[in-house]
């Protein structure tokens, strides 16, 4: 590999895998963040999942650390921070890539479930970003990728209020965290993933709502102009891009992953 990322040192939130039969994205892009030189610190509530990435990596020859923590919780995103700059020293890049889906408008959605997945999507990088920022503003550098939707800018047939409120949500936390640290040398950047083939966006639907799985899959690659989902490789690698020197002149910006679905009327 390149080293693109050498001598940096990442946190990846959401670095675990959710069951299923394909690679998530932040799996993904904790190992190809690993590959390209980084020290990686793996973040997932799951500790199993985590250290099978953790694992990955260093079959691979990588370095990689697990840090146990539920993003949703201060103390937590508070510990991450800690432990990442006690352990290595500094923290480079801020990969914040959480995020569940529940269907449901305003009036089928429940209560408790809007808040869940606000929580989740949104709260938790408001939380982290919290804790890293005094970091990376003390060195005078670093990166902060989040991975919000497509869903952001489009809505589904099937609607999912709390998950388009809360991707775009992320959009504007990304853009006001880039522009606030923009002269401290601070990048703040957000993918937008379309119809992506992971676990959480097939095998988790399936299990959840009782779908036929062959069905959902050639369903999501007929809405796609390029005629297939995109995979987590695909999102890893604009995470690469945005965290590596090569962007040093990006911040601010809304990278669609989607095959072309921005376009489509």
């Amino acid at each position: 590999m390149s080293e693109r990322l050498r001598g940096k040192v990442a946190i990846v939130v959401g670095g675990g895998q959710t069951a299923g039969e394909t690679l998530g994205n932040g799996k993904a892009t904790a190992i190809l963040f690993a590959r390209e030189g980084a020290t990686v610190v793996v973040v997932d509530r799951d500790e199993a999942s985590a250290r099978e990435t953790e694992t990955a990596i260093a079959v691979e020859g990588g370095r990689a650390s697990v840090v146990v923590a539920d993003v949703t919780r201060a103390a937590d995103c508070a510990r991450i921070a800690e432990t990442c700059v006690a352990e290595h020293g500094r923290i480079d890049v801020l990969h914040n890539n959480v995020g569940i889906g529940v269907f449901g408008g305003p009036v089928e959605l429940a209560e408790d479930d809007w808040h869940k997945v606000v929580d989740t999507n949104l709260t938790s990088m408001y939380l982290t970003c919290k804790h890293v920022l005094p970091h990376m503003e003390r060195q005078g550098a670093g990166a902060i990728v989040n991975v919000s939707s497509l869903a952001s800018l489009r809505c589904s047939p099937i609607p999912m209020l709390s998950y388009n409120a809360s991707k775009a949500g992320v959009n504007a936390l990304t853009r006001t965290v880039a522009m606030q640290y923009a002269a401290k040398g601070i990048r703040a950047n957000a993918i937008l993933p379309g119809l992506i083939h992971t676990p959480m966006a097939v095998d988790a639907v399936v299990r959840r709502y009782g779908l036929e799985r062959d069905k959902l899959v050639r369903d999501r690659d007929r809405a796609v102009p390029m005629g297939h989902m995109g995979d987590a490789w695909d999102v890893a690698h604009a995470a690469l891009y945005l965290a590596s020197d090569e962007a040093k002149y990006v911040t601010g910006v809304l990278l669609p992953v989607d095959g072309g679905l921005t376009c489509k009327g």
